[in-house]
């Protein structure tokens, strides 16, 4: 069982031992590991510090999940984001 207390999306990149992670309900969260592992680490107690914040803060803290899910996908890129090719010299 992955005992998060929100939804984490974890991003792909084309690094192998580089992954980008964030909440779509805890606003301002975000952070990178080196795998999947490292991801689901950092965010379990990333979370709990970053309602700490919200709170110290006087700001808004969204109700924890039901039913968290963790979502694993390819990082999205902007349109028209690709690096130019260059030819050889």
């Amino acid at each position: 069982m992955i005992d998060l207390p929100y939804s984490l999306i974890i991003e792909a990149t084309d690094e192998p031992d580089y992954f980008g992670f964030y909440s779509d309900t805890l606003d301002g969260f975000s952070g990178i590991g080196h795998s999947v592992e490292d991801c689901l680490y950092q965010a379990r107690w990333g979370m709990i510090e970053h309602v700490k914040l919200l709170k110290e803060m006087g700001m808004p803290v969204p109700r924890p999940s039901e039913h968290p899910r963790v979502v694993i996908v390819n990082e999205t890129k902007p349109q028209g984001a690709s690096l130019p090719e260059f030819a050889p010299a």
